[in-house]
Order: structure tokens, then C-alpha cells, then sequence
């Protein structure tokens, strides 16, 4: 299971506000402006996972790692996504690449930023 962890004991009032309308990925921002990272693309991995990747899964790391991106989308839609899920839609996002692509994913991004539904 991908995301964040549910209840959290670490996780104040104030921070679980940022968490909800995704406020606490804004200094990510900076990564953009730098160039490190883009808008769109396949997540940013912990190094943990590293250890578990079929050699398939490391297609991801062909692109640039983004703030959202399709399973994003697609696992808030769903709720939740397994790690292996994620980790293959990450691969297809980055096996079809396109800019109409990130601009779908920018406009289901947004109305779930702004309605607070992020977990």
C-alpha cells in the first residue's frame, strides 16, 4: 500500500491540514524551479524501495521524478494503490510519455488539491 500513513501519532493538527490540501508538498516547488524535478512525472522514491525493484521497474527513473503524476490521480480515485500498482503505472507514464498526457494529470490533480479529498 502507497501514501501516507493513516493516523499518523506523529502528525499535529496543523500539519494534518497541510497533508489534506497537499500544502506540505509546496516546497517542492523549489525542486521544480531548480530543474531536479518536474510538475508531472513518476514520484520521488525512498531508498528502501530500491531494494524490492524488478529490473522493469526501473524504467521510472527515465524521466524526472514530478510532484504528481498518474498514479496519483489514479490512486486517489481508487482511494489507495499498492506499491507494485504504483510502481507500474509509474512505468507506463514513463513508456508513453506525452505533454497531453501531463496536461490530463495537471486537471485531475487540481479539483482533488482544492477539495481537500488527498489522504
Amino acid at each position: 500500500h502507497t501514501g501516507k500513513v493513516e493516523n499518523d501519532p506523529r502528525i499535529t493538527m496543523v500539519g494534518s491540514i497541510l497533508r489534506k490540501y497537499c500544502l506540505d508538498e509546496l516546497p517542492q516547488l523549489i525542486n521544480v524551479l531548480k530543474g531536479d524535478m518536474s510538475l508531472v512525472g513518476p514520484r520521488p522514491y525512498f531508498n528502501y524501495e530500491l531494494e524490492g525493484y524488478s529490473e522493469w521497474q526501473f524504467r521510472r527513473f527515465l524521466m524526472k521524478p514530478g510532484m504528481t503524476g498518474l498514479w496519483q490521480v489514479t490512486g486517489r480515485q481508487k482511494g489507495y494503490m499498492l506499491l507494485d500498482d504504483a510502481l507500474s503505472t509509474d512505468v507506463f507514464y514513463t513508456d508513453h510519455y506525452n505533454i497531453w498526457m501531463d496536461f490530463r494529470i495537471l486537471l485531475k490533480t487540481f479539483p482533488v488539491v482544492l477539495s481537500g479529498s488527498g489522504k
